[in-house]
């Protein structure tokens, strides 16, 4: 029985805009580059204010229509919320990555990510401020 390998990594992405952005990209480079034949890779949002989903990656449409259904669950607006420290959209983004998730588990089978065809990985901007947001990269598997 082989060792188990760990390999971790920070990954700064810089949101240009409130919504979803896809960085699948991303973590296939970083994993590519990494002695992993199969594993687990764990991606851990480090904000409150932001978050991770799995979601179709071919059509933009989607991606519009989630980012529209969540402001009508979680709308910006004077008086409609007790914390507003940093502002009308500081509540409403809390409340976003609460309803979402801030982490995300993907097997890896022949160094790959086991993704649908398609499914891509994106960070779920929810502040209309653009901003540094990281992610934690955690692999875990059996080495090539």
């Amino acid at each position: 029985m082989a060792a188990m390998a760990i390999h971790q990594h920070v990954l700064t992405l810089r949101a240009t805009r409130r919504g979803l952005h896809d960085f699948t990209h991303d973590v296939r480079r970083w994993l590519g580059a990494q002695p992993v034949r199969s594993g687990l890779l764990t991606l851990f949002c480090r904000h409150t204010s932001a978050s991770l989903l799995i979601q179709e990656n071919a059509s933009p449409a989607v991606r519009r229509d989630l980012e529209k259904f969540m402001d009508g669950l979680a709308p910006e607006g004077a008086g409609l919320y007790e914390h507003d420290d940093e502002g009308p959209d500081d509540m409403p983004a809390h409340l976003k990555t609460a309803l979402t998730q801030v982490q995300l588990s993907i097997p890896v089978m022949d160094g790959q990510l086991v993704l649908g065809t398609w499914q891509g990985i994106y960070l779920f901007e929810h502040r209309t401020q653009v901003s540094t947001r990281e992610v934690v990269l955690h692999l875990a598997g059996e080495p090539t």
